[in-house]
């Protein structure tokens, strides 16, 4: 029977050993019958019987090939076929010993390679069995010859030996294996553990927020995760120099590895790019390589902006009712003030009073709308129908600017616009997934934007629709001055803005609605064109059998 860790092993690796056992004892079958056909007992091989030696070398070389047999057909199992071949073995060269003379031909002694050979194959405790076996055939083989063909008596002490060294060599190859199968085990074992490590740490990277670098102490690199590769804008191989891929950053590192700390914490990767360095060594000595780390300031600064938001959303909800009391009585006074016969400058003073108390209400309106980023309800719809209906709410509610409590109401209207100073171009049948309240809330508020900064002529706003990379996009354009390079990097930031009369809350609420609802605004240069471009990519909207599915 053989032990349990043999079952437990994978056959592959004992079958092999045993293969390469039964060519050993074919080598050795081949050698005798050789050595017993050619030269007889000159050898000392047969001393005692040649016929005997060299019929039992021809048996024993038979028998050695037929067990190629069921090896090739792995059947029996394993420890059948290994148990038989070291049967034959302790029978066959019991036989050749007994015929080239007994204990003094030394041939008894190549059953000790074996029972190595057992216990290295088997590994487990059936390895003293077989020493038993070889034992009790040594004894046996000498009794006969001490009985019949008058053998020395006082051979017992050396055949008693030879009898000790099977059982000696049974055990240290039965030890010897025993190590042999732990350390196979452990190494398995260490072997599943790195690859689930190294599994966890490529999981751990790739969904990292900050970009990672393993480099060594040249300075190639080993491990890169996405996010570098987004942040530094480019996509490189395992093994490439850093000093050519990144030479800024390779700088950083060697002024690093030498002083211990870079000359600076904060890296310009790009306009408006920026990434926090931070060197941890591998090692204790970080002449070994170190790990790069990359923050995305822009990522922290949007962090510290929600924070900042959350908390003054919570403020300005908790206030709003008595910042608006005081609001309402201070504008309604002076719209009463504003209706009293005065001087100029008087009234000049009140229109001042006016116009700070509603911009105020505005801004806590404003920030009260970031609760509803969590509030959205989105539905299929069609995008031209929606359109259609808001340029003509647009165009009526913009060209006339009518203000109660204005001194100059009485006047006739000013016409602010022209008709058709919007225009509407694309694609037809469109439909997106998104709340129509949120996303009429983005359109007045990019579309108020263009007003204030195009011509006011006819189709100086495009709303244009279409599709890119399978995305419905929606871009409103105007034709003003367009936004520079230097504040394109800030135009969602909160609080932001060029004008003195905004709040510079728009375009971050916008961006805010447009992400609750799956979607993205972003500014976007369009080629050959001057003015502004802001576009609204629309998340996926997949059919499956007449069923609409949104995914993000």
């Amino acid at each position: 029977m053989a032990d349990k860790s043999v079952a437990d092993s994978p056959p592959v690796d004992f079958w092999r050993s045993l293969l390469y056992f039964n060519l050993y004892r074919l080598a050795l079958a081949s050698i005798f019958v050789f050595l017993g056909g050619a030269f007889g007992s000159s050898l000392a091989l047969g001393a005692h019987n040649l016929l005997l030696f060299f019929g039992s070398s021809v048996v024993y070389l038979a028998v050695v090939v037929s067990s190629f047999i069921p090896l090739r057909l792995r059947w029996p199992r394993f420890a059948w076929q290994l148990a038989g071949q070291i049967c034959g073995d302790i029978v066959g060269l019991t036989v050749l010993s007994y015929a080239s003379g007994g204990i003094q031909s030394s041939i008894g002694l190549l059953l000790l390679v074996s029972l190595a050979a057992a216990g290295l194959i088997s590994r487990g405790k059936i390895t003293l069995f077989f020493a038993a076996l070889a034992s009790i055939a040594a004894l046996l083989e000498h009794s006969y010859a001490v009985l019949h063909d008058d053998a020395a008596a006082g051979q017992y002490v050396q055949v008693g030996l030879l009898c000790m060294s099977y059982f000696a060599v049974a055990w240290l190859a039965h030890t010897l294996a025993k190590y042999a199968v732990d350390s196979q085990q452990l190494a398995q074992r260490r072997g599943r553990d790195l690859v689930s490590l190294a599994e966890a740490n490529r999981l751990v990277m790739r969904d990292m927020q900050d970009g990672v670098l393993v480099v060594d102490g040249e300075g190639l690199i080993m491990q890169m995760n996405l996010r570098a590769e987004r942040l530094l804008r480019k996509s490189i191989s395992m093994g490439s120099a850093l000093s050519v891929t990144f030479p800024i950053l390779f700088g950083q590192y060697a002024l690093w590895k030498q002083t211990g700390s870079a000359s600076r914490d904060i890296l310009q990767l790009d306009v408006g790019l920026q990434a926090r360095l931070r060197f941890v060594a591998i090692e204790h000595d970080a002449e070994n390589g170190a790990v790069i780390f990359l923050e995305d300031m822009q990522r922290v600064r949007a962090e510290a902006q929600q924070i900042k938001l959350a908390a003054l959303g919570r403020l300005t909800a908790n206030i709003a009712h008595e910042v608006r009391n005081p609001l309402s009585a201070i504008s309604y006074a002076t719209e009463l003030l504003l209706e009293e016969q005065g001087d100029t400058k008087q009234q000049r003073l009140l229109q001042i009073v006016l116009d700070n108390t509603q911009r105020i209400n505005q801004i806590v309106q404003d920030v009260m709308q970031l609760n509803r980023r969590d509030r959205a309800q989105p539905e299929v719809f069609d995008l031209d129908a929606m359109l259609c209906t808001f340029v003509e709410e647009f165009d009526l509610a913009e060209r006339f600017v009518p203000k109660a409590g204005n001194p100059l109401a009485d006047k006739p209207a000013v016409e602010l616009t022209q008709p058709g100073v919007m225009m509407l171009v694309g694609m037809s049948g469109v439909e997106v997934f998104f709340d129509r309240g949120h996303l009429r809330q983005v359109l007045w508020n990019l579309c108020r934007n263009a007003l204030r900064y195009g011509r006011k002529l006819p189709s100086s706003m495009v709303l244009a629709m279409s599709e890119q990379d399978g995305h419905v996009v929606l871009d409103v354009l105007d034709d003003g001055p367009g936004v520079s390079a230097e504040h394109q990097a800030k135009l969602f930031e909160p609080f932001f803005t060029t004008s003195s009369e905004g709040t510079g809350l728009g375009l971050y609420i916008a961006k805010e609605l447009c992400e609750a609802n799956g979607a993205r605004l972003e500014y976007h240069a369009v080629e050959g064109r001057a003015g502004a471009c802001f576009r609204i990519t629309f998340g996926d909207l997949h059919r499956d059998g007449g069923e609409l599915e949104h995914g993000r």
